[in-house]
Formats: C-alpha cells, structure tokens, sequence
C-alpha cells in the first residue's frame, strides 16, 4: 500500500519553489499516512477479514505497546532484514499491475511512503531483531536463495557480523 500515488507533482512543485521544508514535511506526512494505513488494514484483518479477535477494543497506548494479537513484519525491518524478498511478495501479489508500486533495483518500492509486509495470526506471534550474521549462514542463505554470496552480503550489510572485504579465511577467525 502506499500514499505515494500522484506525490511526484506536489513534489515537484515544492523543488521549483525551493521550498525544501514543506517538500520534508510533505514526505514525512505521506509516510505517515501510509504506515497509519498499515495499522487501519491490520485491525480490520483482526477484527472483521479473518476474524481471530472480534471483540478487540484496545486504547492508544495498547496499540502502541502491540498488545494485539499478530504481527505484520516486512523485508526490511529488524525481523526479516533482507529487502530482496519484497520481489517474491510483489510477484506473489501481482502488486505492480494491481496497485501501481514497484520495486527498484535496491527493493525500494515505488511511489516512496509504501508499506509491505505479511500478517501472522498466530497467538505467540511476537516481534523480534535479527542480529549479526556471520559469513556461513550468508553462505547458507545465498544457497538457498541461489543468488551470490556478494548480492547477500549487500543487501544485508547491516546485519553482518563481519566484514565482507576481508579474506574469508581472516573474518572466520575473527
């Protein structure tokens, strides 16, 4: 989902002003917006698509403190780092011709202030952070994926727990 649709003029319009406040704060509303979406289309799923809590009635500070049941994790969050699964999600849903957002070559999405991810009903459902990876499970994980280990250590460079420019057999005995 986004709130990105149509922002390219607006936006457009704040550079030829350059009026480069109301260009961040335009983005930071859009952003907003969308995550605020986000939020909307999980309690909706919640309480009336799949139906597993009906009778939720929770505050402000509930929400907050994710006091709900389920989880909606995303490539790119601390959860699920790897932003390249957004191409499996994206193909999945056929989200290009149905809602209009793409992906970059980096995973971005398209209009900016886009949200994905994927809802987990399960009762023990419960948010967590990946930590640093070493280089065998990046290995393992480029397997899998059958992509190169470089591509990986990319796209998850945050979350290394390495440095993918030393020698392999230096990082190992690090």
């Amino acid at each position: 989902m986004t709130a990105g649709i149509g922002a390219d003029a607006k936006l457009a319009e704040f550079e030829t002003n350059h009026d480069d406040y109301q260009s961040i704060m335009f983005k930071a509303l859009m952003d907003r917006f969308a995550e605020a979406l986000a939020e909307y289309l999980h309690a909706q799923v919640r309480t009336d698509y799949w139906g597993y809590a009906r009778d939720e009635a929770l505050d402000n500070e509930d929400l907050i403190r994710e006091r709900y049941r389920g989880i909606r994790p995303a490539p790119g969050y601390p959860a699920c780092p790897d932003h390249s699964e957004k191409a499996t999600l994206f193909a999945l849903l056929d989200a290009e011709a149905r809602i209009g957002i793409s992906l970059t070559e980096t995973f971005a999405m398209d209009p900016a202030a886009a949200v994905s991810g994927w809802y987990f009903a399960h009762p023990e459902a419960r948010y967590f952070g990946v930590g640093k990876v070493q280089r065998d499970q990046i290995e393992a994980y480029a397997q899998r994926k059958g992509v190169d280990v470089a591509d990986v250590e990319r796209w998850m460079r945050p979350n290394l727990g390495y440095d993918p420019d030393a020698p392999a057999t230096q990082a190992r005995s690090a």
